[in-house]
């Protein structure tokens, strides 16, 4: 009897808190599992929403809105509800290939792309300032002499058809400030000097009959230039991406500017002896006539001119760490003619007949003063060198 008082009692309880939570939490029928309600729960819920529509569909709605067609509802940790779109995505793309090189700028789609500037070591960037010290693979060019055509040029040293320079080591030095204009572009001032070469050591002057194939010896004539420039340099990476295993960054670069070209003074030798009369015998009883000129002097004012000059450059850069970058480069320059003043000083000694089948030295050396003759040629140059150049 008190074991089905007790039984009857929890019965009852379980109904009372069965009523109670339906009430504090009312299911509908438009709520996901509202169908799987005992019958007496949904037909409790209907009656109570029917009483107090404004209090509780409100609400409900709210916190579970009625899907919409087309969606998806997606619950988050915050009680709201995320509604994300379920039309079908695009197909994605396929990119197929060698993986991309990085570079230093991005470049039309469908090519390659590169890592932002931020993350290329040797991206250029700021100010700087440059060092480069440079061999001489190649000179090129010669000296000419303008007075070749005169009349008697055989009596002017250097009158000769051409002339190859002459040069010892030449080391050009150059010193450059410049900035980058963007990762691909820079611009700077340069300032390079050349010397170390010189007026031919030996130059071949015309005989009495106008062949020049006569050798002289020449002293003196050194050769320097010093050569201002503004200069552009543009990174090719972009085209041929960066080389031995991205350690170098391929460049071109091109310039213009001014050179002032000096060539020293110089004095040509010549110990020739020129014949004036070919028979002496015809000069028997007429004593004191020029038979013939020997060892020659001529002393050869150099000269100075501006000439505008180009260079045109190649070459790679990597980087050293501490905002120092090195280029390895191969450089054309050419930077004008060289051009002596036109003022010859040319002193020669002299033999006359003795009148009787023979002929003297005469007891003076003769001296002539020759102006707007000159010796001129143009200056070009293949050099191969480094550059340091430190970035602020």
């Amino acid at each position: 009897m008190r074991k089905v008082s007790v039984s009857a009692a929890l019965i009852g309880f379980c109904a009372f808190a069965s009523g109670v939570a339906g009430a504090a939490y009312p299911v509908y029928q438009n709520y996901p599992g509202a169908q799987n309600m005992p019958v007496y729960q949904q037909q409790y819920q209907q009656q109570y929403a029917q009483q107090y529509p404004q209090q509780y569909q409100q609400p409900y709605a709210q916190q579970y809105p009625t899907p919409v067609p087309g969606t998806v509802q997606l619950p988050a940790t915050n009680s709201t509800v995320l509604t994300v779109n379920s039309a079908v995505a695009a197909a994605p793309t396929r990119v197929t290939g060698a993986l991309p090189q990085v570079g230093s700028a991005a470049v039309a789609a469908g090519r390659r792309y590169y890592q932002p500037s931020d993350y290329d070591r040797l991206a250029d960037s700021g100010l700087y300032v440059g060092l480069s010290a440079a061999y001489t693979a190649s000179l090129m060019g010669s000296m000419k002499s303008d007075y070749a055509g005169e009349k008697d040029a055989y009596v002017v040293p250097g009158a000769f058809a051409s002339a190859s320079y002459e040069k010892d080591t030449i080391i050009p030095l150059q010193v450059s400030v410049g900035a980058s204009i963007n990762n691909d572009l820079r611009i700077d001032f340069s300032y390079t000097r050349y010397s170390g070469l010189s007026y031919a050591n030996n130059v071949f002057t015309a005989d009495y009959t106008g062949a020049a194939n006569v050798a002289t010896s020449v002293e003196g004539g050194a050769i320097t230039a010093n050569t201002t420039m503004l200069n552009m340099y543009y990174n090719l990476d972009s085209y041929t991406g960066y080389v031995a295993g991205g350690s170098l960054r391929p460049y071109f670069g091109v310039g213009v500017g001014i050179s002032l070209n000096t060539i020293a003074d110089y004095v040509v030798y010549d110990e020739t002896y020129y014949t004036i009369v070919e028979d002496l015998n015809d000069t028997i009883n007429n004593a004191g006539v020029l038979t013939g000129i020997s060892d020659v002097y001529a002393y050869h004012n150099g000269g100075t001119n501006e000439q505008l000059a180009f260079m045109v450059e190649g070459g790679v850069t990597t980087d050293l760490g501490g905002g120092i970058k090195l280029d390895l480069f191969a450089r054309y320059s050419n930077l004008g003619k060289v051009k002596t003043s036109g003022s010859i000083v040319l002193s020669q000694t002299e033999w006359l007949s003795d009148g009787y089948g023979g002929e003297v030295q005469a007891d003076y050396d003769s001296v002539f003063h020759y102006t707007n003759w000159y010796e001129s040629g143009r200056l070009s140059m293949v050099d191969v060198g480094a550059r340091l150049r430190l970035q602020f």
